[in-house]
């Protein structure tokens, strides 16, 4: 069960709207390798989890990255609202805008709408804890290709935050791998076993 604070993780205070800036941010709410699939992937995978530990750190990572969802939620959504329409046409914003005015919806910044087909639930312990270290090390990349169009401290504290996050749970996964390749040997970790390299 989970438990709400009303709080988010990092404070946002974002004085001065951008929605060209927030057009890019948005792709971490929704995009390939945002925080809603992050979230939905941990979550969906930690039930085929063959220990505690591991199920503990994907629930546990699951549910941080919810908050992260709420957090580039509430960046995209400060750095939109009061916009005159000139603001709306001008940033490139207007596409967005008559679908949703200034709601957060989860979509990538190249407008392609959020899908679970951006991310994979296999239940092979080994295969899922492989993706979910490479699904951190993309979301760290976005966050660091945001930094690059980002110059506005009220918007880059808050990401920097959240790609510090992301190196964090890679680690935590790294240590997943670890706790399961350690109780595993030749005859049940299928990448050491001979038999499977015979047809």
């Amino acid at each position: 069960m989970f438990v709400y604070e009303k709080r988010l993780q990092y404070p946002i205070r974002i004085k001065n709207p951008n929605p060209k800036l927030a057009k890019l941010i948005i792709s971490q709410y929704g995009g390939p390798h945002g925080e809603i699939g992050a979230s939905l992937r941990y979550l969906s995978q930690r039930y085929a989890m063959p220990t505690p530990e591991l199920k503990a750190i994907l629930t546990d990572i699951g549910t941080e990255e919810l908050s992260h969802l709420e957090m580039v939620g509430t960046i995209v959504y400060q750095l939109t609202r009061n916009l005159t329409p000139q603001q709306i046409q001008e940033a490139g914003f207007d596409t967005y805008f008559l679908d949703h005015t200034t709601g957060v919806y989860p979509v990538a910044a190249s407008g392609m709408p959020f899908s679970a087909q951006t991310f994979s639930v296999t239940g092979d312990t080994i295969a899922d804890l492989q993706e979910d270290m490479s699904a951190e090390q993309k979301a760290r990349m976005t966050y660091d290709n945001i930094l690059r169009f980002a110059d506005d401290p009220d918007v880059r504290d808050p990401i920097k935050f959240l790609r510090e996050r992301e190196i964090v749970h890679f680690q935590r996964f790294g240590e997943g791998l670890r706790i399961l390749t350690d109780k595993l040997d030749s005859k049940n970790f299928y990448a050491f076993n001979p038999s499977f390299d015979k047809p």
